[in-house]
């Protein structure tokens, strides 16, 4: 009995391992979308006046023989920009070109971005630098410009140096096939992807209040699967739009919407070397530009924007790398916005949390600790007595209270694992710290999405760079 015992487990344990392998939410090396993964990719799109892309196959990494790896977004006419890029210390070659270009041009005047992947150009010393300049200059030569107006983006493996010489030989190449479609932008979309298991593409239009009759179109790609967390996360995206927006207002604007999107989404807790979004107005639609932060077009176009952006940050985290879960934390009755944001960013971060919702396990006791343990949160914001937390399933029906002022209810665990079970799950954490101190009854609120973990997460982290 003995040996059959200890025979087991390595045979048990390699079925787990073998079914690892399989990779069932990662992208396959076809790169084949999963059926799971087609219904976010959009069949048709409505994009922004003047702006032209293409995707294009380099082979910035050699396993790549076929799939494009070249991105190129160009405006037919000068572009305001603004960026929110990477806080980490270790900030990519590509960054850091970037920032200078956006402040000498002071946001004015620019006319593309090329983006590669496979490659992140990043810790990559003086050569790394000189390669995303030119890369950005060779895209510049082509638009017909001697001064740089490009923004410059890598997303890939870290420590390794560009094949630049492809790549400038190709960006010419990738500039006569640029296109207004919507097969050229999905393809774009496809090309800044790394272990992404879908091109990650939206487009809407809209209208401004100075311009009821006039349409305004936003489109923008995003790619990221793994390595996101704020402040940011390895994750790139380009938003366009035909609006007429200035520089100093389109900053403030792609802060306000990053800071509540891409900011506010978590994977696995870390923060890349290269992440950046960008944004590109050309005013191709028309219309009284956007100049100042207290207009009724600029509230309007905050919020377009920011409910755009999380949209598109949300693709993300439903790419995440091994992801089965699609979670929503929302923080509610906190004293202030800040510390609802912490508490959220904690919860979203926590392996136990993570994991639990990854087997089904209704264990909110890992949901409360990680509330317990936030750091940074205005005293007082956290009282044990008056906090509560809950599941709310995403088909309408009645939410699941897991505790209530601090005490715990009974828990149906059957109604629980099958709420599980969906996909989509939203835990609402209530700070009962409204505006009467009850909960229910106003305060700040804070939403995070995040993923759950899975043995596939450490799978495909275990053999990236293979």
């Amino acid at each position: 009995m003995i040996l059959a015992v200890q025979s087991a487990v390595p045979v048990a344990a390699f079925a787990r391992m073998a079914k690892g392998q399989v990779r069932c939410y990662s992208a396959p090396l076809d790169m084949v979308i999963p059926a799971s993964k087609k219904k976010y990719i959009p069949s048709s799109g409505t994009y922004p006046k003047g702006f032209l892309v293409s995707g294009t196959h380099v082979g910035v990494k050699a396993s790549n023989t076929k799939f494009p790896d070249l991105a190129l977004i160009t405006s037919e006419t000068p572009c305001s920009a603004a960026a929110v890029f990477t806080t980490n210390k270790f900030q990519a070659a590509p960054v850091q070109v970037s920032k200078d270009t956006l402040k000498k041009r002071q946001g004015r005047g620019i006319r593309s971005v090329v983006i590669n992947s496979g490659c992140a150009n990043a810790v990559t010393g003086k050569g790394g630098l000189e390669d995303a300049v030119s890369m950005g200059a060779k895209v510049d030569e082509c638009n017909g410009l001697d001064e740089p107006s490009t923004i410059v983006m890598s997303t890939g493996v870290i420590g390794q140096r560009l094949p630049i010489k492809k790549i400038l030989n190709m960006i010419p190449f990738a500039h006569t096939n640029l296109s207004s479609t919507h097969d050229a932008w999905l393809t774009t979309a496809r090309a800044i992807c790394t272990t992404d298991t879908f091109p990650k593409l939206l487009s809407r239009t809209f209208t401004l209040p100075s311009s009821p009759g006039r349409t305004y179109s936003l489109a923008g790609m995003t790619k990221g699967a793994g390595m996101i967390h704020p402040n940011m996360a390895t994750l790139l995206g380009v938003l366009c739009t035909d609006a007429p927006i200035e520089p100093s207002a389109l900053q403030s604007l792609l802060t306000h919407a990053v800071s509540r999107s891409f900011n506010s989404i978590s994977v696995d807790g870390d923060t890349s070397t290269n992440d950046t979004v960008a944004l590109l107005a050309n005013g191709a639609a028309g219309g009284a530009p956007i100049t100042s932060t207290s207009s009724n077009d600029y509230t309007a176009m905050q919020d377009i924007l920011t409910s755009f952006a999380q949209s598109l940050s949300q693709l993300v985290v439903r790419d995440g790398e091994g992801a089965t879960k699609f979670v929503t934390v929302r923080v509610q009755n906190s004293p202030d916005y800040e510390s609802a944001r912490l508490i959220a960013s904690t919860i979203a971060r926590s392996p136990l949390v993570k994991t639990a919702l990854y087997g089904r396990d209704a264990n909110w006791g890992r949901i409360l600790c990680a509330i317990g343990y936030t750091q940074g949160v205005a005293p007082g914001t956290v009282v044990p007595e008056r906090t509560s937390v809950s599941f709310r399933p995403v088909d309408g029906s009645p939410v699941l209270k897991l505790l209530v002022n601090g005490e715990p209810e009974k828990v149906d665990e059957e109604r629980a694992s099958a709420i599980l079970q969906d996909e989509d799950l939203e835990i609402v954490v209530d700070l009962g710290g409204g505006e009467k101190g009850q909960s229910g009854l106003g305060g700040e609120e804070a939403v995070y999405w995040f993923c759950d973990f899975s043995h596939e997460y450490v799978t495909i982290n275990g053999d990236y760079r293979t």
